[in-house]
């Protein structure tokens, strides 16, 4: 029987790009109540109608997931409205493709306060239920960019990186307790979701295609993995880069596949 029958699932930034793919594939695969979060209303209402001629659960609340106090208030109404969650996505993100030097002192706060504090104050007002009933899963959407650094990704690197490594050790900790809550973090290379437009990839690393990626994902938390990448090729970067000298690394990733170019005409989305 697939996970997600039966579940209440939520998503942040849940009103676009693979978080609204993803609301989609919950649904088709059984999911009882869907709960989106993002910080654009109009957006979010427009989801909720498509999706409730599908589900008639679907609920959308207004977060910006840069406020804390914001994310308590609202999870607190979650829970009284929708009742405990049981499948968490820690999916909003946001980027700016600047060089480091050019980002403002605002842009580096917000970056990193969304992509990599976001999900740790998130999960924090949700865990609680999911240890009172002792089963939860939480899946945090990272990004290949925090394994490898990369030019006019620097602090969008460094905010997955934090990511990561927070995912990594909650996971650890549930384990060492004992306690059936799953924790997944994705790293995904590009995805053509529109967040970013203008990037160039080679052929021999291929940008995700928005739906084949978020159905690897659903596939991925349905086995309750524990770590999810693509394409396979992201597999490789921790061992290439832990055992590779630092300039044939940069060599063989930035100059033979290009990766360091990626960001050159970068514009995202609009």
């Amino acid at each position: 029987m697939s996970t997600f029958r039966n579940a209440t699932v939520l998503i942040t930034g849940g009103a676009s790009g693979i978080g609204q793919l993803m609301g989609a594939m919950a649904i088709e695969r059984g999911c009882k109540r869907l709960i989106l979060w993002d910080v654009r209303q109009q957006a979010l209402d427009d989801v909720v109608k498509e999706f409730s001629v599908r589900l008639k659960e679907v609920h959308g609340y207004l977060v910006d997931v840069a406020q804390p106090e914001q994310i308590r208030g609202i999870a607190a109404r979650t829970i009284a409205e929708c009742g405990p969650v049981d499948i968490l996505f820690n999916n909003a993100g946001i980027v700016v493709g600047k060089y480091f030097h050019e980002h403002t002192h605002e842009e580096i706060t917000r970056t990193m306060t969304i992509n990599a504090e976001g999900p740790m104050h998130v999960t924090r007002a949700f865990l609680p239920s999911m240890l009172e009933r002792n089963s939860g899963h939480i899946i945090s959407i990272a990004s290949a960019a925090g394994m490898v650094g990369n030019p006019r990704m620097s602090v969008y690197a460094s905010s997955k990186w934090a990511a990561i490594g927070w995912s990594d050790s909650l996971r650890l900790e549930m384990e060492k307790l004992g306690r059936n809550v799953k924790v997944t973090c994705v790293t995904p290379y590009y995805i053509n979701t529109g967040m970013f437009d203008g990037v160039k990839s080679s052929l021999f690393i291929p940008i995700n295609n928005a739906e084949k990626a978020v159905r690897r994902i659903m596939n991925g938390v349905e086995r309750n993995a524990l770590h999810i990448r693509m394409p396979l090729i992201v597999y490789t970067l921790q061992l290439f880069k832990g055992i590779l000298p630092t300039r044939w690394f940069d060599l063989i990733v930035g100059r033979w596949l290009k990766v360091y170019n990626t960001m050159d005409e970068f514009t995202g989305r609009k």
